[in-house]
């Protein structure tokens, strides 16, 4: 699989946009030159909490969770009111296995954006593998507003109201444009596959469903941070099935 991309920074974050001339490995590359780029700077400016954030997302691209929790921790501790927004903090702590700091910053999360589910999901994951599934539907976050397609659904699954399959029924049955269906499924097959894996531990299906996001045309031309997350969450998958059983 080939893919081009190009940077462009917005509010210290890179959004890449992916396409046919590079391959998949030029692409790590670019994160490796980035990050080290990056501490160049940070060698004569130690208080640009932007530069920590941005270094936190190319070591979180690279499957370097540890140096991205410490990156987006020293972000926090130059400007503390960046804690409250700070999901991606949060991110890091579930890779980490740190699953009670993640649940609590998608708590903290909450207090800052009372709409998005996906945060909420997020909380559900890290109280999951906390505590177990009565603990984390029994922890759910509570919305009153709508979101966005197709967390509403999403979020009934991951409640015990919805079944797997019926997510992609309603997909199916409603009146989306084709480019716009597309975005809607990438967030679907990535979230559905970790439900399937972590509650139903249905490895196959959820490979196969994060195979899926992995290779979704949006998520790939878009190289969102999700997306992003969609690939390191399933190459672990492919990983962790190539370990010898005990």
């Amino acid at each position: 699989m080939n893919f081009k991309f190009i940077f462009f920074w917005v509010i210290g974050c890179p959004v890449i946009l992916l396409g046919s001339a590079n391959s998949f490995q030029e692409m790590l590359e670019s994160f490796e030159v980035r990050e080290r780029m990056i501490s160049e700077e940070l060698k004569n400016n130690l208080e640009n909490s932007s530069l920590y954030s941005s270094r936190g997302d190319m070591n979180l691209f690279l499957g370097r969770f540890e140096q991205a929790r410490s990156d987006y921790e020293m972000m926090i501790q130059i400007k503390p009111e960046l804690e409250v927004s700070h999901w991606r903090l949060g991110i890091a702590y579930y890779y980490l296995g740190d699953f009670e700091k993640a649940a609590k910053q998608f708590e903290s999360y909450h207090n800052y954006d009372a709409v998005d589910r996906e945060n909420g999901i997020w909380r559900f994951m890290s109280q999951f593998k906390k505590s177990g599934l009565e603990e984390a539907r029994k922890g759910l976050l509570k919305y009153e507003k709508d979101d966005r397609p197709p967390y509403p659904l999403l979020y009934e699954m991951f409640a015990g109201r919805l079944e797997p399959e019926k997510v992609f029924t309603e997909i199916e049955q409603a009146n989306y444009s084709s480019n716009y269906k597309t975005r809607v499924l990438f967030h679907a097959t990535l979230y559905v596959g970790i439900y399937l894996e972590l509650v139903e531990n249905n490895q196959e299906m959820a490979k196969n469903l994060l195979k899926k996001a992995f290779e979704n045309k949006y998520g790939q031309s878009t190289g969102t941070y999700m997306w992003q997350v969609a690939r390191l969450h399933y190459h672990r998958l492919l990983a962790e099935e190539s370990l010898p059983r005990k």
